[in-house]
């Protein structure tokens, strides 16, 4: 996205919620330039602004998405996907459908692999992982929580629709992650986009040597 307002968007898509005046800040802009675009956005039905208490003063405004947002970030091939789904469950049965999941997850395996190379140290191994499933689509990032745990977000999905046809797809994500950072961590599923959550975020909690 390479636009103000497509900016805007990926931030707020990143963050959940957030001020204008925050917006500004990261965007290097003023926040009357940035109030612009959210009330035309606002007007559109992509962002809604939601007040909460912000001590003595005047209750703080923030920004989020609404699910009209959907239409400025991809989900990739969504209708082949969709028939593709449907043709391979008709003609291969629900065990063929699984086989054909599993073969997808293997392969990705294999290529994060390669990619993670010689990096031994699971904050290099998470990094290489987002970075490729941002390039796939997935806006992922690596955060470090205070306990000393990894979160591995994902705050899009360009299969989303896939996903919700083939739970497989979602189910061997899961297995994918824990496989990669096998003997050096776990990994746990915290948020779900396809049980109503705004990102899929997963819980890497390092083991002990």
């Amino acid at each position: 996205m390479g636009t103000t307002r497509e900016t805007i968007l990926t931030e707020l898509k990143r963050r959940g919620q957030a001020r204008a005046d925050d917006l500004a800040k990261t965007l290097d802009l003023t926040a009357m330039a940035v109030r612009q675009h959210l009330y035309q956005l606002q007007d559109e039905g992509a962002v809604v602004c939601c007040t909460s208490p912000s001590g003595r003063g005047r209750p703080a405004k923030h920004w989020e998405l609404t699910d009209k947002a959907d239409v400025y970030f991809p989900d990739a091939h969504r209708e082949l996907s969709l028939d593709l789904i449907d043709s391979i469950r008709t003609i291969m049965g629900k065990e063929g459908l699984e086989r054909l999941v599993a073969h997808r997850t293997e392969k990705q395996s294999e290529r994060y692999r390669t990619i993670m190379g010689d990096n031994k140290a699971l904050k290099d191994r998470l990094e290489v992982i987002a970075k490729e499933r941002s390039r796939e689509g997935y806006m992922a990032e690596v955060r470090e929580t205070d306990d000393g745990d990894f979160l591995l977000l994902e705050n899009h999905c360009p299969v989303c629709e896939a996903a919700k046809a083939c739970s497989g797809l979602c189910n061997k994500e899961l297995s994918l992650f824990q496989e990669l950072v096998k003997g050096k961590a776990t990994v746990e599923r915290e948020e779900h986009i396809l049980s109503g959550a705004r990102r899929c975020a997963y819980r890497i909690r390092p083991t002990s040597d």
